[in-house]
């Protein structure tokens, strides 16, 4: 048993058909619109309002909503009107499944608790590193950061995993890293399968499809959301009175075997589970 999500553990376990999860999903994607989504639909603002918006989410760490009143495109009252009906038209995957005849609410109670009681061991002690290293605010914001732009930039639903430390690195479809220096010093790596890549290219590259685009093209997308990343951390890091520059991002070649953590740095590895059960890994090379 791993980290999973309710619908793949209820596919595992053969209670529902991965047709009859997908269709759940759809439902849940007719019925659950985005805020964005939701504000073009009530004619509040443009498609291009959002990719401005959206282009913005790239340099600064704030909500859509929050951004969309920042530009004057919503009110506060537009935006709280949004966030309730958000909330009162949301539907669990749960709910979904029922409404589409994968399971009663009977069987929907019964599989909830086995999943809970199976998914206990795997619940994560939050964005919060395993040992101090003298400037865990910062770190802890990273880690924190990493998730919300997994969120915004690859529109992608997860479940951040338990913080551990490391002595190796383990070889994965791609890594890219960042230098970042100044007043703390420190190694940010993503660690990405070859799904992974291909779903980070499509959404930076706003393409339907990246089957035909060349390697180097799907190895640039990966080292650019390091740098969105990056480049939010060392905007909110300068917030806290935190100088932090950061290098251009580069590719980590590893060998089959590992790559063994430097010396002198406190070495951690932060998986975020995705809903399909890939995994981005956030790797953090602290200087001590």
């Amino acid at each position: 048993m791993a980290v999973k999500f309710f619908g793949q553990y209820l596919v595992e376990q053969g209670t529902i058909t991965m047709d009859g999860l997908r269709n759940a999903v759809e439902l849940q994607e007719k019925r659950n619109l985005k805020l964005g989504e939701l504000a073009m639909e009530m004619g509040l603002i443009s498609v291009a309002d959002i990719q401005l918006a959206h282009n913005e989410q790239m340099t600064r760490d704030v909500k859509l909503g929050d951004l969309l009143v920042d530009r004057g495109l919503l009110s506060p009252a537009q935006l709280n009107d949004l966030l309730v009906r958000q909330k009162n038209n949301h539907l669990y995957i749960g709910e979904a499944l029922i409404q589409t005849g994968a399971l009663t609410e009977t069987s929907l109670r019964e599989h909830l608790e086995s999943f809970s009681a199976t998914q206990a061991i795997y619940a994560p002690t939050g964005t919060r590193l395993p040992i101090t290293t003298g400037n865990d605010p910062l770190w802890e914001m990273c880690l924190d950061l990493t998730c919300s732009m997994v969120t915004r930039v690859l529109d992608l639903k997860h479940r951040p995993g338990t913080c551990m430390p490391i002595t190796t690195i383990h070889p994965n479809h791609m890594l890219a890293a960042m230098e970042l220096q100044g007043d703390v010093t420190a190694r940010f790596i993503i660690s990405v399968s070859e799904k992974l890549q291909k779903t980070i290219a499509r959404a930076m590259l706003s393409e339907w499809s990246v089957e035909h685009e060349p390697a180097e093209i799907l190895e640039d997308t990966v080292r650019e959301f390091a740098n969105v990343i990056c480049g939010n951390i060392a905007a909110k890091a300068s917030q806290a009175g935190v100088v932090m520059d950061i290098l251009p991002p580069y590719t980590v070649q590893v060998p089959p075997a590992g790559l063994p953590t430097p010396d002198g740095y406190g070495s951690f590895i932060f998986p975020i589970h995705l809903e399909d059960g890939d995994t981005l890994e956030l790797i953090l090379l602290i200087q001590e």
